[in-house]
């Protein structure tokens, strides 16, 4: 195990009612800029809910914030904000509208374009205190730094650190009213987020390895429930809990990580606009049969016996079962693996193979995955099949 430091001062307050609160969290007088994405918390309640507990407060509203947020929209926030003179932010929705929030908070007090923060890779301060209220379980962005920003000008999209939010406000009841598409999008980024750091090397750590077969254990218990099945409170209990704990920290404590996947998938996202936790799941099988004799192999094979549960066959044979019964998840929650399934083809990995060439990318644990490693596993995921389990429709 490396050493480490950690530090997370996110305060969660989790349950039923529990935006009801809210009030007690923001300091008395505060100027409040509330951050919202599209109409969804109107038709859900949350919305009313929020503005009812901070009646008494001087808030300035915006809408608008993206899947995917641009940085554009991002501008416009930050204009409002400070004609409102906001000192305090609220996001109200999923991942997105948290993302957009840690650099709007970054932001209000600096004379540096957004764009410019972002690329930069950390924001130093001084921020504007943020709070979040969660809508979409899936990014952990409710209790990390970390935030994603893309650009809609040259479809570019980096991640960069802001700050923690002070308090994340997690009701389960509200996840009731989300599409299927959306949940099951929730669980392939949650899944990916805990392999972007237990996929590494084997024999670093015992308590985060357990960790975090734990929570894929239960994404793989609970997820196809939490897409298929009306909506249960302690099913959506431990989903939102699993997707916090997912990409809050705790299970990378002295651990090497990957984020390879991630890397991929940012430019899949900035260029065909495919959902994140989406491209995530198209990626993430066929890096596993590109970089399985490139590092990953034990590792992949504590996997298959701990999480799936394959102990019969030769190593190769265990392995390979092991990545199709998780691209087989990913397509039991109803997502496509496949980039020619979402009419991706050989012009955006062109253009992808060319982006990481000119930037000179290194990613993965070892640094192995450069331009011509995200071209094999780019055309590794190309091509639809018709041996993979069939992909029941999202409504």
């Amino acid at each position: 195990m490396q050493n480490f430091s950690f530090k997370n001062p996110t305060k969660l307050i989790f349950g039923k009612d529990s935006i009801s609160t809210l009030s007690k969290e923001i300091p008395t007088g505060a100027k409040v800029l509330l951050l919202f994405g599209g109409g969804s918390v109107k038709r859900n309640g949350v919305y009313e809910q929020v503005t009812n507990a901070l009646k008494e407060y001087d808030t300035k509203e915006f809408w608008g914030i993206e899947s995917n947020p641009k940085v554009e929209t991002c501008r416009d926030a930050i204009a409002v904000g400070r004609a409102h003179g906001s000192d305090f932010v609220l996001a109200v929705g999923g991942g997105s509208v948290i993302d957009a929030a840690k650099l709007i908070s970054a932001s209000l007090l600096s004379d540096k374009d957004p764009w410019d923060i972002v690329r930069r890779g950390v924001a130093k301060g001084p921020f504007v205190p943020l709070g979040t209220v969660l809508t979409i379980p899936a990014t952990g962005s409710e209790m990390n730094r970390g935030s994603v920003i893309s650009k809609g000008e040259t479809k570019e999209k980096f991640a960069f650190y802001g700050q923690f939010p002070i308090f994340s406000i997690i009701d389960p009841e509200v996840t009731y009213s989300l599409p299927k598409y959306q949940l099951a999008c929730g669980v392939a980024d949650s899944f990916a987020h805990i392999l972007e750091q237990y996929m590494t090397y084997p024999g670093q750590s015992r308590v985060m390895d357990r960790w975090a077969e734990g929570l894929l254990l239960t994404l793989q218990e609970i997820g196809p429930k939490v897409v298929w099945e009306a909506p249960d409170y302690d099913l959506r209990c431990d989903f939102m809990v699993t997707a916090t704990m997912a990409l809050n920290g705790f299970i990378a404590w002295g651990v090497v990580e990957d984020w390879s996947t991630h890397m991929i998938g940012h430019e899949l996202t900035a260029l065909c606009n495919i959902t994140h936790g989406h491209s995530l799941a198209v990626v993430f099988p066929a890096l596993l049969r590109v970089m399985k004799n490139h590092g990953k192999r034990e590792k992949l094979l504590q996997y298959a016996d701990r999480v799936w549960g394959i102990t019969a066959g030769n190593e190769e044979k265990r392995i390979e079962a092991a990545i199709a019964m998780t691209e087989g998840f990913f397509r039991s929650i109803g997502l496509s693996t496949r980039l020619e399934e979402n009419a991706i083809g050989e012009d955006i990995i062109e253009e992808i193979v060319h982006r990481f060439r000119e930037r000179k990318v290194q990613f993965g644990e070892k640094g192995l995955v450069d331009a011509e490693k995200t071209n094999e596993i780019l055309h590794l995921a190309l091509p639809k099949s018709d041996t993979l389990p069939a992909v029941r429709p999202l409504e």
